[in-house]
């Protein structure tokens, strides 16, 4: 990776008491940001902590000196030097006077999104998620430089606070060809994003930093009309957007469906669950976890529906394991699924009855399977039939743990004319007439548990086939 940073830019603004100690610094390169608030000592924040660069505190013409030589401060309180990525952010009091500065440090890191580079030839929309600082705006940067000159796309990015491009009229050259759109208000951010696309026929647009309902909305327009769409947005994973009522829309929105009495019965669930409402906007999801481990959400649309339902999305892991090198590992829901079943499980036996609790080892599990067959099951006179269950309000993936590893001659159905057997829950079959008025016609039985634990339901498997308890 090539490294560019421009610090002597951002040195020659500050104070003679903060740059001396700073110029010396063997850790100068790692610098990501210098804070100033009045009447305290100076700051350093490195990767590794903060540290005091003086004992000398900030007074109003050590702030003056350095507002004074830096652009205008926009309506986010941001401003930048020209032609460098550093970002100065002002802290005002009530009366609109500078108290604080943060002076950040911006690098264009060449080589970084190496890691991604056959997702962005898949021409699909790609949304990156990260906490403030893991470096989802380098990303970007560099996303822009490889589209517009190696791809060469045409690529416009709608620049709010000058942070991708630099600040000036003139753009850094780390965004390569594409062109920059400067926003003069954040708040009208997402009318530059609609007019980005009507006014300048671009393939790709870059957004840094959606964060309103209307951004999100313009997004989707962008997404609807064809164009490929990068952006970035705040949180640590997928999850954490599902749940933010504001951007969800960048996913295909959530919202509550109260389902059919006989839909909510096939699929074992409540009557009110939540749904995803339309397509996402961006195909592809990364979570930026720090700047060597990336998880690829390959479907942005699978992997939420996953979600709702529970279950743990289809993942890639990425990491730089090493220098030019790197670890691509696939992760699917089964494998998660089976691992914390392992975890969670323990079989033992107590005379004749099985107990499922904890589950330590593979040794021990097979033990305590080989036991239960050998006293209470012989598989060499099985039933005239396999019996077909049909389950409500049960978690079936417990039941199918039980049914594999004893092997017992059930099969589970999701359509109740066909079942033999009802299994259900008390609670939810003492809510349902329906299905309790179905079971009475057709003269099938139901066996219900109170909790849905696995001893609970192994016995009423028991029961089922005339084991005793």
């Amino acid at each position: 990776m090539l490294i560019t940073d421009d610090l002597e830019k951002l040195l020659v603004i500050l104070p003679s008491f903060v740059r001396d100690p700073l110029k010396a610094h063997s850790k100068k390169n790692l610098l990501i940001e210098v804070v100033m608030d009045l009447g305290r000592r100076p700051e350093a924040r490195f990767p590794e902590g903060p540290e005091y660069l003086s004992e000398e505190t900030i007074k109003w013409q050590d702030i003056e000196f350095l507002v004074k030589k830096v652009g205008n401060f926009t309506g986010d309180n941001r401003a930048g030097i020209e032609r460098t990525l550093h970002r100065i952010s002002s802290i005002r009091n009530r009366f609109g006077n500078t108290v604080g500065l943060t002076c950040r440090v911006g690098r264009a890191i060449f080589g970084t999104i190496t890691n991604i580079r056959d997702l962005l030839e898949t021409g699909q929309s790609i949304l990156l998620l990260g906490r403030p600082g893991v470096g989802k705006t380098t990303a970007i940067r560099e996303i822009a430089r490889v589209l517009s000159v190696e791809m060469e796309k045409r690529v416009v990015i709608v620049d709010t606070s000058n942070e991708i491009a630099g600040d000036g009229d003139i753009p850094h050259p780390a965004i390569g060809r594409a062109r920059r759109m400067q926003v003069a208000q954040p708040e009208l951010q997402h009318k530059v994003m609609i007019e980005s696309i009507e006014n300048h026929m671009p393939e790709v647009i870059i957004i840094d930093e959606i964060s309103t309902e209307l951004e999100a909305l313009a997004a989707r327009t962008i997404a609807e009309r064809g164009v490929q769409l990068v952006g970035t947005a705040h949180g640590n994973s997928l999850n954490n957007l599902i749940k933010n009522p504001t951007l969800s829309d960048l996913i295909g929105g959530i919202e509550y469906v109260t389902l059919s009495d006989h839909e909510a019965i096939r699929r074992g669930t409540q009557k009110s669950i939540l749904e995803r409402r339309a397509a996402p906007c961006f195909e592809k999801t990364i979570e930026i976890q720090n700047r060597k481990s990336w998880i690829v959400h390959e479907s942005t649309e699978k992997s939420v529906d996953k979600l709702l339902q529970g279950y743990s999305p289809l993942t890639q892991k990425r990491d730089f394991a090493q220098k030019h090198y790197l670890k691509i590992t696939r992760e699917t829901s089964e494998k998660k699924s089976e691992k914390k079943r392992k975890q969670s499980l323990r079989l033992t036996v107590q005379k004749d009855r099985i107990d499922l609790a904890l589950l330590k080892t593979n040794k021990e599990y097979s033990l305590a399977v080989e036991k239960f067959e050998t006293k209470t099951w012989d598989n060499t006179k099985p039933l005239d039939h396999t019996l077909s269950l049909y389950i409500f309000g049960i978690n079936t993936q417990q039941i199918n743990l039980i049914i594999k590893r004893l092997k017992l001659p059930i099969k589970i159905t999701k359509e109740l004319p066909k079942s033999d057997i009802i299994l259900a829950k008390h609670v939810n079959l003492k809510q349902n007439k329906k299905l309790r008025q179905y079971a009475k016609v057709k003269e099938i039985t139901i066996h219900t548990v109170q909790t849905n634990t696995l001893p609970q339901i192994t016995r009423a498997l028991r029961h089922m086939l005339n084991l005793g308890i």
